[in-house]
């Protein structure tokens, strides 16, 4: 028995030591390719950047005619990547005035204009929200030895926000011309000079769309099993063909849908998520109806370092599909002025006038417009957007003189009335609610109302829901039991009373 132990503490004494050898052999190994080869360079940023999360201006370089040596495409994307990462140092610098990350992506030479700068801001209680959003670079000289290269990048346009004590002082989009010098150092391309040779306020140049034939007579959907998780795992095209179906045959030509940001992938668009709404789309062609896109749906972040990232998204989605045949305009978000007060009025217009631009960029044949949740921020934009829409949930007694203030207003465009409806729900939880009854009355109403101003229209929404998120309402149940019954038709399938008065 103790020749036993001692052949096992023996098996474990030679397996500890084979496990210590090892480990040295590992970290000797490491150590001489680090100071051979340089240092891992994940290992020495100062900042966690990724540029796929957290900074993707539109970049397109010119052809590259530089003088020097032929540039390949292994140094053009290492090139690339630590330019972008160093106006995202730059812009993190200038919003925080602290210095971390710089030195990774500016030599010795540039970083001390740049301390300077952030540290007069300091002094002085400045700090600059900014970002870029377009780049054309042009590569002028590559050197031979491969460790020198000059770009020139033409029509950056800029966004930045100032501000002073935190107030805002100044806002402006600019277009401007860089001049950069870079060396490798380190493995690293670090900007060595910058020079801004000219600047000019941005005036992207967009069509005037044509909208005098837009008739939109539709209905905001959602499948009744599944309502705010339309393109989830339940996702089933027969279910939407056959409810498109029930759409048109109800004398309806349009559907308003919803793609959520998070849930179609942020920047980087899952996808699975496009072939669902390429499926969704090819349904309504099917049935001869014609859809709103919306997008950034449960999307509440406005904040300037995020705007690349929301843009490649929005990019995604509207370059994809802009020619299918399905579409008839793109909403850029759906009741953004809910968020004035928590994100700040003045960042959700500039958010919104910039996604206007973009998107716009892309698809120059479909209007563009925004669901303001009501009437009296319907003018906001209203130069920009081809299309005012709002949602009227208020007593109908007085929306006949809102409309009327707004055609005042906005005379020259033509205005939806996107969302409106009753809720049927009279129960437990709410015993002074409307009947199915009240319902058919109100849509009868709001019909004549539309009739008689010419509106286009889509109503909230086809389907009484079998359950609703308590991420839409919450977990209040008055509030989510009301929030069910909205539809034309029940969740069993039955049309109630007020279908009658689905379209006018």
């Amino acid at each position: 028995m103790v020749g036993l132990n001692k052949n096992i503490l023996r098996t474990i004494l030679i397996i500890s030591y084979i496990m210590i050898v090892a480990l040295i052999i590992s970290g000797i190994s490491a150590l001489f390719s680090y100071l051979n080869t340089g240092a891992d360079r994940s290992t020495m940023l100062h900042t966690e950047i990724q540029k796929v999360e957290q900074y993707a201006p539109k970049l397109i370089w010119e052809p590259l005619n530089n003088e020097g040596r032929p540039m390949d495409n292994e140094n053009l994307n290492a090139l690339q990547n630590d330019y972008l990462d160093a106006w995202y140092v730059k812009q993190v610098a200038y919003k925080s005035n602290k210095t971390a990350g710089i030195k990774d992506y500016y030599t010795d030479s540039a970083r001390k204009n740049l301390y300077a700068f952030i540290e007069l801001n300091k002094a002085e209680n400045t700090t600059i929200e900014a970002t870029t959003l377009n780049h054309k670079p042009t590569l002028e000289f590559f050197s031979e030895d491969g460790q020198l290269a000059v770009i020139t990048d033409r029509n950056v346009v800029e966004y930045k926000r100032v501000f002073k004590a935190e107030k805002l002082v100044l806002e402006t989009t600019e277009t401007s011309t860089y001049k950069m010098v870079f060396l490798l150092e380190d493995g690293f391309w670090r900007i060595r000079h910058l020079v801004k040779e000219n600047t000019k306020p941005y005036a992207p140049q967009i069509a005037k769309i044509e909208t005098d034939s837009l008739i939109i007579k539709g209905i905001n959907y959602y499948p009744k099993a599944t309502p705010w998780n339309m393109f989830g795992d339940a996702f089933a095209k027969d279910t939407i063909v056959n409810d498109f179906k029930v759409i048109k045959d109800a004398g309806l030509n349009s559907v308003r849908i919803f793609v959520q940001y998070d849930d179609f992938g942020k920047a980087d668009v899952n996808p699975k998520k496009l072939e669902k709404l390429k499926q969704t789309l090819d349904a309504a062609e099917e049935q001869n109806l014609k859809v709103v896109v919306t997008l950034f749906d449960f999307y509440g972040d406005y904040s300037v370092m995020n705007w690349t990232l929301n843009q490649r998204h929005a990019e995604t989605i509207v370059s994809t599909f802009k020619d299918h045949n399905a579409i008839i305009a793109w909403d850029i978000k759906n009741e953004p002025n809910l968020d004035f007060e928590s994100r700040g009025k003045d960042m959700v217009i500039a958010w919104l006038d910039n996604m206007i631009d973009l998107v716009k960029s892309i698809d120059k044949v479909h209007p563009v417009t925004i669901g303001w949740s009501n009437t009296q921020s319907a003018p906001i934009l209203k130069d920009k957007v081809d299309i005012v829409s709002f949602h009227y949930y208020e007593g109908l007694s007085e929306l006949d003189a809102a409309i009327k203030t707004m055609q005042n207003q906005i005379p020259n465009k033509p205005l939806v009335l996107q969302e409106f409806g009753m809720s049927s729900y009279s129960g437990f939880w709410k015993p002074f609610g409307s009947s199915e009854e009240d319902q058919a009355n109100y849509h009868k109403k709001i019909q004549e109302i539309i009739a008689s101003n010419k509106l286009q229209f889509m109503s909230w929404t086809l389907y009484d829901f079998v359950d609703v998120p308590k991420a839409v309402v919450g977990s209040r149940p008055w509030r989510r039991n009301t929030q069910k019954r909205f539809g034309f038709i029940d969740k069993n399938g039955v049309k109630k009373a007020s279908f009658k008065y689905i379209t006018n």
